[in-house]
């Protein structure tokens, strides 16, 4: 059993993230769903949550997200949708962790203000191959840093449109069947670094 802690995309805590974390919980894994935003949701309007957003501030947010997991045991997985993924690459380099899982995005270190990811940190990243919020660029400055800290990571890209593709409560987005299989590479990845 491991511990996940799973923090939300820019939307909040929506229906995307508790299948989620009940996909882990039913696989044996102990899951902390970490809400940044006090239990505030945007539904699909990713306007309305990214000015919500800036108006807390990223500074805000991480510490935020440090704190959900202060209590923690080292080792515990970061994972994250989106711009959860980002606050899940941050408690990662404050934190020691077993594995990172990266939901629809990444951030460069640079981006995060980190001097570097952690020496030998696993992660996975899944992205939507028609992902309209995705950053190639970024992508790649996350894949140089993981790989400059001699850590393995892998890219998996789904044949699909949707930013948040596992999220059944956004029809327009999502996409059954990339997301069992996206599920299954996530704990397969948990079940390895946590071995």
């Amino acid at each position: 059993m491991a511990a996940i802690a799973l923090f939300h995309s820019v939307l909040g805590v929506r229906q995307g993230v508790t299948d989620a974390a009940g996909r882990f919980r039913a696989a044996g894994h102990d899951v902390l769903v970490v809400d940044q935003y006090d239990g505030r949701a945007f539904g699909d309007d990713y306007a309305e949550a990214g000015a919500f957003v800036e108006e807390v501030g990223f500074p805000a947010l991480m510490a935020r997200a440090e704190d959900a997991v202060r209590h923690l045991p080292d080792g515990f997985v970061a994972a994250g949708f989106s711009n959860g993924a980002g606050m899940a690459e941050h408690v990662a380099t404050r934190r020691r962790c077993g594995g990172v899982l990266l939901f629809s995005g990444a951030l460069p270190m640079a981006v995060l203000g980190a001097a570097g990811w952690p020496a030998g940190l696993p992660a996975q990243l899944h992205r939507a191959t028609g992902d309209p919020l995705a950053s190639p660029e970024w992508d790649a400055a996350f894949a140089a840093d993981v790989e400059a800290a001699g850590a393995e990571l892998e890219v998996f890209t789904y044949d699909t449109a949707g930013h948040l593709f596992t999220d059944a409560g956004l029809p327009a987005e999502y996409d059954p069947a990339a997301t069992e299989l996206l599920f299954g590479r996530a704990l397969d990845f948990v079940a390895r670094v946590t071995a």
